[in-house]
C-alpha cells in the first residue's frame, strides 16, 4: 500500500434523495430515485424531468449552490469547533470551464458566498478545482500533498454542481444527451453538493483509505467521432492500481459516475477488458447517479460517500474498491480505496 494514503474521516451530502450523507446513502442503497418535473420543456413539448434539491426557503443559481455546499461542509465538520475552521484548507470542486450554461461566479463569488453562509474564513491554502466529474480526484491529489508534505492536520474537499439551468438543459437536449420520452440513451440532469473531511491514516479500525490515484486522457471522448477504445480510462485505472500496489483482480467491486449514457457504460466495459488479467467470477459495478441524476462535480463525493457507508454498515462486496470517473472533455481519473475493517 502507498505510504501516501489519505483517510476519509467523514462525509456530507445534499442531494435530491437526502439532505445528509446518512439519508442520501440509505436512498442509494435502496435505489430510491426522486425525479420531478422542471419548468423546462423538451422539443416534443413535454416537461423535462430532473433530480432537484428542495430547500426551504427556495433559492436559485449561485445562492443555492452556496447554501447546499455550506450544508455539506457543516455536516463533515459537525464535531469540530467552529473556532478551528479558519485553519482548514478547503478545496472546492466545480463545473469545468467549458460547461454549457455554466453558472457565473464559480471561481470567485461562490467561495466567498460559502464562507459568508458559514460565517468563517478558511485557510489561505484553499483552492478551486474546475474540472467537473474528475474534480474530486484532482482535489484528493492536492489534499494528499497538503497532508503529507505541508503537514495539514485536516483538509476539506467540497463539491457542488447543478445542471438545472435552461442554457445547460437545452444544450444537452439539442445534442440528444438527455433522457426523454423520445430518447432513451441519455441522462437525467441533477444537482447536489458534498464534502469530505480528510486526514493522515491513523491505523484505526473502520477507516476508509484512498491508497491510489491515477489519471488518463481519452482521445475518443463523448463529443469526438473517434472509435472508443477506453485508452484513457484504462491508463487511469492502471496508474491508480500501481499507486496502491494492487492488481485489478484484487479489487472487490467498482463504483462509477456513469449516469445513463451508453458511451460511458461501454467505456467502463472496454477498460475492464483491457486491464483485468485474472478472471473474476463476479465484479459488481455501482452507479449512484441512477438515484441522484447527473450531478457533475459532486459525483465524486457521492461515490466516496456511498463506499464509506457501505463499508461501515457491512453491505459492501469487500474492502477493496475501485472508483473511476470521466468528463466530457476526455479527462479520466481512478481511485483505489481500502477499508480497514
Amino acid at each position: 500500500m502507498s505510504d501516501r494514503s489519505i483517510a476519509i474521516l467523514n462525509t456530507g451530502l445534499v442531494t435530491s434523495v437526502g439532505l445528509s450523507a446518512p439519508a442520501a446513502c440509505a436512498a442509494l442503497r435502496a435505489k430510491i430515485s426522486n425525479p420531478t418535473e422542471t419548468r423546462f420543456i423538451d422539443s416534443n413539448g413535454e416537461w423535462i424531468m430532473a433530480h432537484q434539491v428542495s430547500l426551504h426557503p427556495p433559492s436559485y443559481g449561485l445562492n443555492k449552490l452556496a447554501r447546499m455546499t455550506a450544508m455539506a461542509i457543516s455536516e463533515v465538520l459537525d464535531s469540530a469547533l467552529k473556532t478551528e475552521w479558519d485553519r482548514l484548507p478547503v478545496i472546492l470542486c466545480v463545473a469545468e470551464l467549458d460547461r454549457p450554461g455554466r453558472t457565473q461566479g464559480l471561481e470567485d463569488a461562490l467561495f466567498e458566498q460559502i464562507q459568508s453562509e458559514l460565517g468563517v474564513r478558511f485557510a489561505a491554502s484553499s483552492a478551486i478545482v474546475p474540472h467537473g466529474r474528475v474534480s474530486v480526484a484532482i482535489a484528493l491529489t492536492r489534499a494528499r500533498a497538503l497532508v503529507h508534505e505541508s503537514k495539514a492536520a485536516r483538509v476539506v474537499i467540497a463539491a457542488v454542481d447543478s445542471l438545472l439551468s435552461w442554457p445547460t438543459v437545452s444544450h444537452y437536449e439539442q445534442h440528444d444527451r438527455l433522457l426523454t420520452s423520445a430518447h432513451s440513451d441519455g441522462f437525467m440532469p441533477g444537482e447536489a453538493a458534498g464534502a469530505l473531511l480528510l486526514g493522515a491514516p491513523g491505523e484505526r479500525t473502520g477507516e476508509l483509505l484512498c491508497t491510489g490515484i491515477g489519471y488518463g486522457r481519452e482521445p475518443a471522448h463523448v463529443n469526438s467521432e473517434e472509435p472508443l477504445r477506453a485508452e484513457g480510462l484504462s491508463q487511469a485505472i492502471e496508474a491508480a492500481l500501481a499507486d496502491a500496489e494492487r492488481k485489478l483482480h484484487e479489487i472487490d467491486f467498482r463504483i462509477t459516475d456513469s449516469s445513463g449514457e451508453q458511451y460511458y457504460f461501454k467505456e467502463a466495459t472496454l477498460a475492464l477488458s483491457r486491464v483485468l488479467r485474472v478472471r473474476k467470477q463476479e465484479f459488481d459495478i455501482w452507479h449512484p447517479a441512477e438515484c441522484t441524476g447527473e450531478i457533475g462535480a459532486a459525483s465524486g463525493v457521492s461515490m466516496l460517500s456511498a463506499a464509506k457507508a457501505a463499508c461501515e454498515k457491512r453491505y459492501a462486496n469487500g474492502s477493496n474498491i475501485l472508483i473511476h470517473m470521466s468528463n466530457d472533455a476526455g479527462q479520466r481519473a481512478a481511485l483505489v480505496l481500502r477499508y480497514q475493517g
